[in-house]
């Protein structure tokens, strides 16, 4: 039976929380953990905790909020906790070589795409707005550049017509879990083997920008039911109609020809709304007006009948609404 390693975690969001829950039941010591500060959110905007942070508080792990790591101070505290690796998920801080040199074996990366596909910010998300077939986790040995590290194991995950960013991402969160367990099983028994990423096939994932998340009706369908349900469940996406914005919460894409404008709603019933768009129909089965919750679409008729009816436009801004 191998030693247990020394561990000390970096992370952040619900997807590094999950992480670091399952390193705690495992067999390896977690004697540290960094997240980021404490960010102002909610309506209220008071101080909130990560969900790293809550999970070890829970566990009585010791605890660092670093705003940079780029300091003697913060290398001094990294070598304090005498580590053997340093697990990074989704943490948000960029570490710097001193940094990546401190613990004894390195620094791993669980990151949420078959690398060298997708490196960056929102790989979850880029892999379906693009339409790929599949997608996974890999977990790399960290160096200064972005994701650019060898990869020590890949597990590949299907994607479907049906998976919505978090939907994914909760499916790569399972995954993760395991490959992190899987990955450091191997280093303690010396038997894994780093492989350097092919440097031509790279893409970038980058992060989602407010600008995107406006619905373009000149689009195909097909491409606007990917970006909707890959920007799903934050921010998500939204079109205009009569200065107000709609968020819609679930569609999918007909391959119909039509000879309407772009944007224009084609038919509303309980089945939908089917809106033009520049190839195909898309057809919106939950929306969310505003100050209101996400509803069926034959739900929001009844209240809104008026202004989802047949003839009505779409548009992108708000200054070009019409009904």
């Amino acid at each position: 039976m191998t030693a247990p390693l020394n561990i000390v975690f970096a992370g952040t969001p619900e997807f590094a929380a999950a992480h670091l829950t399952h390193l705690i039941a495992g067999p390896h010591r977690v004697v540290g953990v960094l997240t980021q500060p404490d960010r102002r959110a909610g309506r209220g905007k008071k101080l909130q905790p990560s969900a790293v942070k809550s999970v070890a508080l829970d566990a009585n792990i010791p605890l660092w909020q670093p705003d940079t790591l780029r300091d003697p101070a913060s290398e001094a505290q990294l070598a304090a906790y005498d580590a053997d690796v340093m697990v990074v998920v989704a943490y948000g801080l960029i570490l710097p070589a001193a940094i990546l040199a401190i613990p004894r074996i390195g620094c791993l990366n669980v990151h949420a795409s078959l690398l060298p596909r997708w490196r960056g910010a929102a790989p979850v998300q880029r892999a379906i707005e693009a339409g790929d077939l599949k997608t996974g986790v890999s977990i790399m040995l960290m160096e200064p550049g972005l994701d650019t590290g060898p990869v020590l194991l890949r597990k590949e995950v299907a994607i479907t017509d049906n998976h919505t960013g978090g939907t994914l991402l909760a499916d790569l969160e399972r995954v993760g879990t395991q490959a992190i367990t899987e990955c450091l099983a191997d280093i303690a028994a010396r038997l894994l083997s780093a492989q350097a990423q092919d440097e031509q096939q790279v893409t970038y994932a980058a992060k989602i920008e407010k600008a995107e998340t406006g619905i373009d009706w000149g689009l195909g369908a097909i491409e606007i039911d990917r970006k909707v349900r890959a920007l799903l469940p934050s921010p998500g996406c939204f079109t205009m109609l009569n200065g107000d914005r709609l968020k819609v919460w679930a569609a999918h894409a007909l391959d119909q020809a039509h000879d309407a404008a772009p944007g224009e709603i084609m038919s509303a019933n309980h089945d939908g709304l089917s809106v033009a768009c520049g190839e195909g129909v898309l057809v919106i089965t939950e929306a969310q007006m505003p100050g209101g919750k996400p509803q069926s679409v034959a739900t929001l008729l009844n209240g809104h009948q008026d202004k989802l009816k047949l003839g009505a436009q779409f548009t992108l801004t708000g200054n070009r609404a019409h009904v």
